[in-house]
Order: C-alpha cells, then structure tokens, then sequence
C-alpha cells in the first residue's frame, strides 16, 4: 500500500482563500445548494467565522433544521453539456436499479474491451455541476465538468457508462427522496453493473469503476451488501468518498452551538428515519479488498482529511493509494483535477485491467 502527495497541482482558477468571501457562512457546509428559508435567515446575519459569538436557540435551532433540511434531500440539477459537443458519439440509456427505480445515462462507445461506469457526487449529474451559475454557486461560483476526463478515458479506448442517481439529473425519485449517502443509492451501483452485462457489446468488457463522493460511498456499500455483483470489477478510483457526519461536525464546531450532533442527528431523523450513524457505516469500507485509489482535496475545509484517511486505511485491499491533491481548500476543485491531471487516474486503470 502506497500513500502519495501532489504537490505540482497547476492553478485552479480560485484562490485558497476565495472560500471565505464567496461562501456565506453555513451555506458553504451544506452539502446542496437549496438554501431553505430558516438556513438562510442564520445565514444572512454573517456571524464572523472566528468569532467567540453563539448564536442564540432561535438561531442555532434554524441553522440545525436548515442543515437537516438539506442533508435530508439532494436536488436536481441540469445537464449543460453532452458527449458530442466534445467529439464523442454516445447513446442515451436507460436501466432499472437493483429496486426498480430507473436510472438514465451516456452510453460513450471506446475502441477496446475495457469499461469504466462513471458514479457521480452529490448534488452533481452524469455532466457534473453548474456552480458558474445561480442558484447553485454555493461551492465556490465555478462549474464542474466531467465531459473533459470521458474524452480522456475515450481517446485512451475506454467505452464509458456514465449515469445519474436517483433523484439526480434526470433519473426517478427513488427511496421517497430521501438521500441515503449511499445506503440507498448503492443500488443504482448495482443496477448500473447489471446493465452492462446485460448488453451484447459490454457484457465482457474489462470493468472498472470511477466512482465520486455519494457514488464511492454508494459503491462501497454495494460491495459490502451485494460482493457478488462485483467480482468482475478490477479496481476502483474512489474520489472523496466522506462520513456525512463529517460534514455536521465541522458546520456545528464552528458555529459553537452546543450538542450540535445530537441535536441534527434528532432533526435528521424526523426527516428521513435514519441517523447519522446509519448513512455511513465504516464497517462498510472493510469489505473492498479490490485495487483501489483514493483521492482527496487534503485541506477540503467542508471535510478532515482524518476522514479520508480512516476510510482508506479501514479498506481490505493489500492493493491501494491515498493521493492527496494540493494547493485548493475547495472540495468541488478536486472533480475538477483529473480533468487537468488524468495521468494518475490513467495509470491506475491501466496498471490493473488484465
């Protein structure tokens, strides 16, 4: 097992600190940009973020039912860009999930015999994220585009399934629109794996999986619920795969409001039956034991980097690497990296498909 760090990342557009007067407080530690009415309310009083200042119970209870508001659902966000505005002819698929919800994606043909799937983050689609426009500039005001890295994978021969999840893009709601953080949506996983060796031209294709934030959580599940489903799989790229408590943690500290975890893990579970122990069980990790490549924004000031690093040393797999990407403390940046950086990512897949 090999841990490495990059250190030349070539610049991304935002200085480190823009976060700081971009974001609004709080706003920025939600995890979907639908800022509710009582969130954004705390948010408008802009509580200097090194302050000693608590906010008062009115505030702080508004803030918690916001945040759980907000982790509670994902959101819908529009395709912008497609495969062909990029010199890729494509398919538009559809699929049924592991529960029947249906699934609709990019099928992008490659000249070889190697698959990638594709699984994208939360609140992104199969086309990435429109953060370059309102109302979803929460994550710094810059789009996401993922259509760079599949005409990478393309022109290296890869034939692409990319696809959204339930309640994403395009696809149906599913699981009542409740957002599991993978517990749920790790059967779109499945169903995505099915699909493939379902079609006469995939079905014995050489499969990998990219798999990003929600989709490396919800890939991990399904290899802890359903291994069987994953045996054809040669390795796994995970991109930020986080504990949702994570998340609260970092929000609640550094607002100062006092039994902020229980208090959210209350407010979540009035909303979606779950707590947060529930949405990311770490046992989970210990299940993949295939080749597997983490990648990590090290200062994602949303995250810790202490969270990446026991989801990665809690995976099985003798075969693995943490990279940590450099020089942003912005989260959304590292979709962005292998895009400009595919050569770790290429190396990988290449090292490992027999």
């Amino acid at each position: 097992m090999v841990e490495i760090t990059d250190n030349t990342i070539r610049p991304l557009g935002l200085k480190a600190q823009s976060r700081r007067t971009i974001m609004k407080l709080g706003a920025a530690l939600a995890t979907i940009p639908v800022i509710t009415s009582s969130f954004a309310a705390v948010v408008a009083t802009d509580i200097p973020k090194n302050s000693d200042t608590k906010m008062t119970p009115e505030k702080s209870d508004a803030f918690i039912n916001g945040l759980a508001d907000l982790m509670a659902h994902s959101t819908r966000t529009p395709i912008l860009r497609w495969p062909n505005e990029y010199g890729m002819e494509y398919e538009e698929i559809f699929f049924p999930a592991m529960d029947g919800v249906t699934i609709e994606g990019w099928f992008i043909p490659g000249k070889s015999d190697r698959l990638v799937i594709c699984n994208h983050p939360m609140p992104c689609n199969r086309y990435g994220y429109p953060g370059h426009l309102d109302p979803w500039k929460d994550f710094g005001g810059f789009e996401v585009n993922f259509l760079p890295e599949y005409k990478i994978l393309h022109d290296a021969g890869y034939n692409i399934i990319a696809y959204d999840m339930r309640n994403h893009g395009r696809s149906g709601t599913g699981s009542g629109g409740v957002n599991g953080h993978g517990i749920l949506e790790y059967r779109d996983v499945v169903g995505s794996l099915r699909y493939a060796k379902s079609r006469p031209d995939t079905k014995s294709m050489k499969t990998v999986l990219y798999s990003r934030c929600l989709g490396a959580n919800a890939t991990i599940v399904g290899i802890h619920k359903h291994p069987e489903e994953f045996t054809h799989v040669q390795a796994l790229i995970a991109l930020q795969p986080v504990s949702p408590r994570v998340f609260v943690e970092t929000a609640v500290e550094r607002e100062k409001i006092s039994h902020g975890i229980e208090r959210f893990d209350s407010a979540l579970h009035r909303r979606t039956g779950y707590h947060l122990a529930d949405v990311w069980p770490m046992e989970c990790a210990k299940s993949v034991a295939l080749p597997t490549f983490v990648a990590q924004v090290r200062n994602d000031f949303l995250t810790k980097p202490s969270n990446v690093q026991e989801i990665y040393d809690t995976l099985s797999a003798a075969d693995k690497k943490l990279y940590w990407i450099e020089g942003t403390d912005l989260r959304f940046e590292g979709y962005n990296y292998f895009g400009r950086n595919p050569k770790p990512i290429l190396d990988w897949f290449d090292s490992h498909i027999s």
